[in-house]
C-alpha cells in the first residue's frame, strides 16, 4: 500500500514544491538584482570621486606650475582665478576674483604657467577685467630670445595667433624662434614667454614679411592666473630716488 501511494503523494506535493522553488527562484533573483542595482550606484559614485580626485590633482599641478612661475620672475606675484568670460567675439576680456581690495590696478601684468596673458584693463574694488594679448587692441614689445630682434606683437583676435609689426623680409627670424617680453614700456618682466613664431612670410618685392605667433599662454583654458607688481612703479620710484640723490650732490658742491 505504501508503495502504491508513494507515487499518488509526489504528484499531489508537486504543485507546493513547484511553487516553493519558485518563489526561492524568485526571492534570489530580486535580492541579485537588488545587489546588482546597489553595487552599479557604488560604482559610479566611485567613478564620480574618482574623477573630482583627477580634476583636483590637475589643479594642484596648474597652482604647482603658477608657483613656479612666481619664483621665476623679478617681481612679487598673487594669484588670481577666472571668474567671468566676455561673450563678445570682437573683444579678448576675462574677469578675474582681485580687484582694488586686493592692490589689482589698471595696467597691471597678469601670466600663467607658461607665459604672458595680458594685463589689466578695468579694476574695480572686488574683480578686475583682463585684456588678452590676443585681443586686437593689445600690442606688447617683444625680442627673439635667440638673437635679441626687437619688434612689437599685436593680437589678431584669434587666441591662438599673434601678429608681428614691420619685420623686414631680411630680418634674422625663423619659425620656432621663442618671443620673450623686451622689458620695454616698464610694463612686462623682461624674459618672460610671450610666443612662438608658427609664420614666416616674405612676398617678393614687399619691404615686410608676415610673421604670426603662437601665444606661449594659455589664453583660452587657463583658469589660475599670476598678477605681477608693476616694474614701471618701481623704476619710477627708483629714478626719483635718483633724481633726489642728485639734487643733494648738487646741493653739497
Amino acid at each position: 500500500m505504501s508503495g502504491i501511494v508513494y507515487p499518488l503523494r509526489i504528484v499531489v506535493d508537486a504543485p507546493f514544491a513547484l511553487a516553493d522553488s519558485g518563489s526561492r527562484w524568485l526571492t534570489t533573483r530580486q535580492s541579485l538584482y537588488a545587489e546588482n542595482h546597489q553595487l552599479r550606484t557604488q560604482n559610479l559614485q566611485h567613478q564620480g570621486r574618482l574623477q573630482r580626485m583627477e580634476a583636483l590633482e590637475r589643479e594642484n599641478q596648474r597652482l604647482r606650475q603658477l608657483l613656479d612661475s612666481s619664483q621665476r620672475v623679478e617681481s612679487e606675484a598673487a594669484i588670481a582665478e577666472l571668474i567671468r568670460v566676455d561673450l563678445d567675439p570682437h573683444s579678448h576680456l576675462v574677469e578675474i576674483n582681485r580687484g582694488t581690495n586686493h592692490g589689482v590696478f589698471i595696467g597691471q601684468p597678469v601670466i600663467d604657467a607658461d607665459g604672458v596673458i595680458g594685463q589689466i584693463d578695468r579694476v574695480g574694488p572686488f574683480s578686475a577685467t583682463v585684456r588678452l594679448i590676443s585681443d586686437a587692441s593689445h600690442a606688447i614689445p617683444v625680442e627673439v630670445n635667440r638673437n635679441g630682434l626687437r619688434t612689437v606683437a599685436r593680437g589678431s583676435g584669434d587666441t591662438q595667433q599673434l601678429e608681428l609689426a614691420n619685420i623686414p623680409t631680411n630680418a634674422d627670424i625663423r619659425e620656432g624662434d621663442l618671443l620673450t617680453a623686451s622689458g620695454l614700456g616698464d610694463t612686462f618682466p623682461r624674459g618672460y614667454p610671450v610666443a612662438y613664431v608658427s609664420q614666416v612670410v616674405s612676398e617678393p618685392g614687399e619691404p615686410f614679411a608676415r610673421v604670426l605667433a603662437r601665444p606661449a599662454g594659455n589664453l583660452d583654458r587657463s583658469r589660475k592666473l599670476l598678477l605681477l607688481e608693476s616694474r614701471q612703479e618701481t623704476n619710477t620710484e627708483d629714478k626719483a630716488k635718483t633724481s633726489e640723490q642728485e639734487q643733494a650732490e648738487e646741493v653739497n658742491n
